[in-house]
């Protein structure tokens, strides 16, 4: 069947599935709109928190709650501030959960319709048919990531006004240096977040649920970050993810320090592209029955 396949005329395997096809197809879908809603509403309500509870910060004695960063103090000295916090409250465990239903829901909702198999007969070739599901899962994840702080910035700076970005430190950051710095902490969240997009995908060539990959895949990323708090295990806690999904703290000092995300995407990019690599070659072997 291949060989008749590969000598049809005018048969290319790369244009089968396009990206464009298979972005549409998932902008289109309520879950995508729903998750879209829910990161731009955020930033609003945190405005409303803040206007009902007041200054951040104001109430507290300046004990040890902020071990490894304290934004909230900061949070409406400006437009770039608030976008910094609305990452920072965020990036814990909202934005897992994007990313996991991105590339979690992506190939076992396939299967679960009955589509994945015609999908296949077209023909699309397995490898092409991942390639452009991962692409745009991560592109969509990505683009999430960014519409947080993008809103988060146009309504703190409607809210409390353009200005430097002052840092929990000590001291700011020029106006010029602000929209960089926030670049690197997007970019340093979306690849931490690699090791959850790589569970999902992976386990979504493992069952027809989608909800079984997306729930697997944030499941196991509260699991490594319940274990980054058990001290018991010393080092050992360096490589797991969690351990580093806050280094991009380093971004927002008056010297960036690169070490700590180094290691960190480091850590992370090794497992996602085992987990990528594991998702592939399930699903090249899989007998595909719905």
């Amino acid at each position: 069947m291949s060989a008749l396949t590969e000598s049809a005329p005018g048969y290319r395997a790369g244009r089968t599935l396009p990206l464009r096809v298979e972005l549409v197809r998932q902008l289109k879908r309520r879950r995508t709109m729903a998750m879209g809603g829910v990161l731009a509403i955020l930033p609003f309500v945190l405005i409303v928190a803040f206007a009902i509870g007041g200054t951040p910060g104001a109430d507290e004695d300046g004990g040890g709650g902020g071990s490894r960063l304290n934004l909230m103090d900061t949070a409406t000295s400006s437009g770039a501030n608030f976008a910094a916090v609305c990452l920072f409250v965020s990036a814990g465990f909202l934005l897992v959960v994007p990313v996991a239903l991105f590339c979690g829901d992506t190939v076992a909702s396939e299967a679960s319709w009955s589509s994945l198999r015609y999908l296949l007969a077209a023909p699309v070739p397995r490898a092409r048919l991942l390639w452009s599901k991962l692409a745009v899962a991560l592109s969509m994840s990505l683009a999430a990531m960014v519409l947080l702080p993008v809103v988060g910035l146009a309504a703190g700076t409607a809210a409390y006004g353009w200005g430097p970005l002052e840092l929990p430190t000590g001291g700011s950051l020029a106006t010029a240096e602000t929209v960089p710095r926030l670049a690197l902490v997007i970019g340093f969240i979306f690849v931490s977040q690699l090791v959850t997009a790589g569970l999902a995908f992976w386990l979504s060539t493992k069952t027809d649920a989608p909800l079984g990959a997306v729930g697997g895949a944030v499941g196991l990323t509260i699991i490594g970050n319940v274990l980054d708090q058990v001290t018991a295990l010393g080092s050992w806690r360096d490589f797991l993810p969690a351990h580093w999904q806050f280094a991009w703290a380093d971004a927002l000092q008056p010297q960036l320090e690169w070490s700590g995300m180094l290691k960190g995407s480091a850590i992370s990019v090794t497992y996602a592209l085992v987990l990528f690599a594991l998702a592939f070659r399930n699903f090249s072997r899989k007998d595909i029955v719905s």
